[in-house]
């Protein structure tokens, strides 16, 4: 393999700290490119050729990765630059990583592509998100149920669960498991709290199994990276009823979708019966997005939709009422639930976002007032 492609790939990923990216892509017929607040940049002034694309990918990979991609198309995992080499993202406690990213590894007309995420070393706290600080306390005093942070690819999902994770680990005491696809945050030791990272792939097979497995492991708290599947559904609404608090993510528009989602998972027979017991279990959902700075170069600004599941939302869940949880989230202002053109109209009044993209994302673009 030839040093030249290890050492460009090395270059890009140290500079996109500076650079202020939040991912790389690697694909051939193309320059190496950046996405930084939302926008993609150039990083190269000449297309990448595919075996060129191809080093550079397998450079970065830690050996088992290597392995599992020659047995298949696709693959996730998390992967460390410190002073010395790229090396997986289990490195010894000793050797502290420098940057740290999570990469996907794809294939496209048969030719190798990447994409190369940072993971900052620090979690970002709730003030620097835009994440209102009061509702993460009100999750994290939750002693048990389920909260699904749903939005599309790159919304955020995985920052928001860090840092109520993070909050968790600092401040009350928990014993915490998670789950993870690859693991992407790493949490310190604190007094008083017990964290045990695991990763889908190299310690547990799945999602519902790391679930499964957790039960035993005298849980708090278990974070599930994703719920995609009937098992694990079924698992985390059970284990959310019999007292231990689920945080996760799902892949939806909305807050209604991410119900309707979780629901059409399993057969039609057994639909009623899991809105019955979602209607218990479910406290909250949280729909984000990350939308483009209304300053060129400014930081991507996050708007959210929150449910909080009342009497009434609950009672519209179990009877499959989904449609009526829109106008709920209007009405339900007291119960501190947000409607995505509030949160919009509120970013958009602080200058943090156009009235271009607010009109884009709203719902209602007639109730914004421009």
């Amino acid at each position: 393999m030839s040093s030249m492609p290890v050492m460009k790939v090395m270059d890009l990923m140290r500079a996109m700290p500076a650079r202020e990216a939040s991912d790389l892509h690697l694909v051939p017929g193309h320059p190496p490119c950046y996405r930084i607040h939302g926008r993609l940049h150039s990083a190269g002034d000449q297309p990448l050729a595919a075996e060129t694309v191809r080093e550079m990918i397998i450079s970065v990979l830690p050996d088992p990765i290597r392995e599992r991609l020659a047995r298949s198309k696709s693959v996730d995992c998390s992967v460390s630059l410190t002073s010395r080499e790229l090396q997986s993202a289990r490195t010894d406690e000793n050797e502290d990583p420098l940057l740290r990213f999570r990469v996907n590894v794809f294939f496209a007309r048969e030719q190798m592509c990447a994409c190369l995420r940072f993971i900052p070393n620090d979690i970002p706290d709730f003030e620097w998100m835009g994440f209102p600080r009061s509702l993460a306390e009100r999750i994290v005093n939750l002693t048990n149920g389920l909260v699904i942070i749903t939005g599309i690819t790159g919304s955020g999902k995985t920052t928001t669960l860090a840092a109520l994770v993070n909050l968790l680990n600092r401040e009350h005491g928990v014993r915490v498991i998670t789950v993870e696809e690859p693991i992407e945050y790493l949490f310190p030791s604190a007094e008083g709290s017990l964290v045990t990272q695991r990763e889908v792939g190299i310690d547990v097979d799945s999602f519902y199994d790391g679930l499964r497995s957790g039960l035993r492991q005298d849980p708090n708290v278990i974070l599930v990276g994703e719920i995609r599947d009937r098992e694990t559904a079924q698992m985390a609404t059970s284990a959310a009823e019999t007292g231990h608090l689920i945080l996760t993510t799902m892949h939806t528009q909305d807050a209604r979708g991410a119900i309707t989602r979780l629901v059409d998972l399993f057969p039609s027979d057994l639909q009623g019966d899991v809105r019955a017991q979602l209607s218990l279990s479910l406290r909250y959902v949280v729909a984000q997005h990350l939308l483009t700075p209304a300053e060129e170069g400014g930081k991507r600004a996050l708007a959210l939709e929150i449910l909080v599941v009342t009497h009434g939302i609950a009672a519209a869940i179990r009877q499959g009422r989904t449609e009526a949880i829109d106008s709920a989230i209007q009405t339900g202002r007291r119960a501190g639930m947000v409607t995505l053109d509030d949160s919009l109209a509120a970013l958009m009044t602080a200058g943090k976002i156009s009235p271009q993209t607010a009109r884009h994302y709203a719902k209602d673009p007639e109730t914004l007032n421009f």
